[in-house]
């Protein structure tokens, strides 16, 4: 029997390993959590201890060493006393048991043994000072173990119903176990994937299936139709640290500039906090021939769009800071204080994972989003994360920005365009069965959770 092992930062990832070194056969003998995550101990050919058969062909002398022990096991049970003094312990051993010990039997003399070690084990916690049940941190600490114990067992159960459930649509329902694997590919969360699949589900033809799909997807996609600095009005670009906000609102200053000249354009910066920033927007500022204002102590946001009131557009670049952090609270506050006089574009890297983009929606939703403009395209591997997370939240797109150059690599957001990309960027090789598999067991959480 092979017995080994493994830790992992939770339950889907211990049982990966476990089917990775020891296959499927493997049996799960402990769970229990530790430090940074979970411990799991797996056996291979593993099987439950069984009591050996007795030979058929026993001795006499052992025949009656047996029915020694028998009668003895009965007295001990009926809480019977033997006429006679015992030789030793009355209260644990009956006269025929010593008897046969006496006699020089070997099993009469292990069960002895036994019996004693028993007897000494079950009078050990009576000698031990009394637990206080009412103490409350031992209540709190013993409660808070079965919590982490059941919930790395419903983990567990998770993962391997997801393997259940992933191995079922695989077998009985090829083609679509094909269509979820490339939806995969293009990155979109399982959910959606499940609705798009639901409206295909009577189409026979695979490329017809594919091809429907697709075309829903860009349906369900929601645009910005008009472009936003056409319609005029202020503007501000907001998203986390490294999204590409003041690169992104020199591409819109130029792209107008270009269109309408520059005196119809106004530059205003938010961004007091790190070193140099507003001078690379007076840079821009410079280069394009257009006015730039910094809002700080001195100078309000209200007061600095006073100013510009008679510019047709005004582009505002803001602070990327923590979620945590005050002066992005106060930011946003400011921002949101405006009312519908500035309108917000929430600018988001392709290259973030789903969650990053998530976090980031919820921290900066409440100034109103308008849309959001989806940047550093052509780094990204897969655009469906991005485009997911418009979907599920309403969010129109407004432009698409794949590259540094100003203004030329920033394009509008047109949902067909925006398909043909994410397929274009999709992955040519298709998703493990075991990647499915946790694909599945992350829509079993999130129903349980629901």
């Amino acid at each position: 029997m092979k017995v080994k092992r493994f830790f992992a930062a939770d339950m889907r990832q211990a049982m990966k390993l476990v089917r990775e070194e020891l296959g499927p056969e493997a049996a799960i003998i402990a769970n229990r959590r530790v430090a940074g995550g979970i411990e799991l101990t797996a056996a291979l050919d593993y099987e439950a201890p069984r009591l050996t058969p007795p030979t058929p062909g026993l001795s006499l002398e052992l025949k009656k060493t047996q029915e020694r022990i028998v009668n003895a096991r009965a007295q001990l049970e009926l809480g019977e006393r033997p006429q006679e003094a015992p030789r030793v312990n009355r209260q644990l051993f009956g006269d025929s048991m010593l008897q046969a010990a006496e006699d020089g039997s070997p099993v009469a003399r292990d069960l002895l043994a036994r019996l004693k070690r028993e007897r000494a084990e079950q009078s050990a916690p009576a000698t031990a000072e009394p637990v206080d049940s009412h103490n409350p941190a031992a209540e709190e600490a013993g409660l808070n173990a079965m919590r982490a114990e059941l919930a790395g067992l419903r983990e567990m159960l998770e993962s391997q119903l997801g393997s259940l459930a992933w191995g079922q649509v695989n077998q009985h329902q090829p083609r679509q176990a094909s269509l979820w694997r490339r939806l995969t590919q293009i990155g979109l969360p399982a959910e959606l994937c499940q609705g798009l699949l639901n409206k295909v589900a009577d189409v026979a033809d695979n490329r017809q299936a594919w091809r429907l799909l697709l075309a829903h997807l860009a349906h369900s996609i929601p645009v910005v139709h008009d472009e936003l600095i056409e319609q005029g009005g202020a503007i501000a670009l907001v998203g986390p640290t490294g999204a590409g906000k003041t690169t992104t609102l020199g591409k819109l200053a130029a792209r107008y500039v270009l269109k309408h000249g520059s005196q119809h354009v106004a530059l205003v910066t938010m961004d007091t906090y790190r070193i140099g920033a507003h001078e690379q927007l007076r840079t821009l500022g410079r280069i394009l021939n257009v006015p730039v204002r910094v809002v700080d102590e001195q100078n309000s946001l209200s007061e600095v769009l006073d100013e510009f009131a008679g510019k047709r557009l005004v582009l505002i670049d803001t602070a990327g800071l923590q979620a945590n952090d005050p002066h992005l609270n106060n930011q946003l506050s400011e921002l949101a204080a405006q009312g519908s006089q500035v309108r917000t574009l929430l600018v988001l890297a392709a290259t973030s994972q789903h969650r990053v983009l998530k976090a980031a929606y919820h921290t900066y939703k409440r100034c109103a989003l308008s849309g959001c403009i989806l940047t550093k395209v052509d780094e990204a591997a897969t655009l469906g994360e991005a485009l997911g997370l418009a979907m599920e939240h309403g969010l129109p797109v407004a432009y698409l920005a794949d590259g540094q150059r100003i203004p030329d690599d920033l394009n509008r957001a047109v949902g067909h365009q925006l398909v043909s990309r994410a397929v274009s960027l999709a992955s040519n090789e298709a998703p493990a069965d075991q990647a499915m598999a946790d694909v599945f067991a992350g829509i079993l959480h999130k129903q349980r959770a629901s």
